[in-house]
């Protein structure tokens, strides 16, 4: 596997460098185009998902670009950042197609069913990529992904509350559709990345060990 196209296979150096790279640049992406925002004094609202009508719809592409507020963006990051890391970096070739799903399917289920307002904002996907860990976790089973589920659940696991309504200004939708997204595609992608080795049994080992070699034999 060539370094541009990293995989599951490689060192774990490596890994986690390119684990690293994407979920900033994202993020440093969301805050140049919210700086442009700022510096142009407009107003990008009517770019996220209107439900139900067709001027909405392209929102499903471009609604996670956009914030309202530099606190919005400021909540986000924290979580994109994480969230993106330990994803990338326990599944690298299932994440880069689980994103996408989670993008998309977290926006078409707002379109169809969340309230006439005006959706925008990353945590449709920050939220997807929470339970895509977690999902990935109990489908594989392997220390890696268990152990990931669990660095998610304790650290972002807070975040879980956000799929129910509360606060009226919250898209509490994205939050809940990214949230199925994210099953959805632990689901689809659960064995796209190699599972880990199986370890050699003890006594297969042992046995190995004492086996004489030709030169010890009398």
């Amino acid at each position: 596997m060539s370094a541009s196209s990293p995989g599951g296979n490689e060192r774990p150096g490596m890994r986690l460098r390119w684990a690293l790279f994407w979920p900033l640049l994202g993020v440093g992406l969301l805050w140049l185009l919210a700086i442009h925002q700022a510096w142009s004094q407009s107003n990008w609202v009517s770019f996220g998902v209107l439900p139900r009508t067709l001027s909405g719809l392209p929102g499903i592409l471009t609604a996670p670009l956009v914030h309202d507020s530099w606190s919005h963006l400021l909540a986000n990051t924290p979580s994109l950042l994480g969230l993106g890391v330990l994803a990338l970096y326990g599944y690298p070739r299932a994440t880069r197609h689980a994103i996408p799903v989670i993008w998309l399917l977290s926006g078409l289920g707002v379109w169809l069913f969340a309230r006439p307002s005006f959706h925008i904002g990353i945590s449709g996907l920050t939220h997807g990529l929470l339970f895509y860990v977690v999902a990935m976790g109990l489908l594989r089973r392997d220390p890696l992904s268990i152990v990931l589920a669990i660095v998610v659940f304790l650290v972002f696991g807070g975040m879980a509350s956000g799929i129910v309504p509360g606060d009226a200004g919250i898209s509490f939708e994205y939050h809940l559709f990214g949230a199925i997204a994210g099953v959805i595609a632990a689901v689809m992608l659960a064995r796209l990345d190699p599972m880990p080795p199986p370890r050699l049994r003890q006594d297969e080992a042992e046995d190995e060990e004492v086996l004489p070699s030709e030169h010890d034999r009398s």
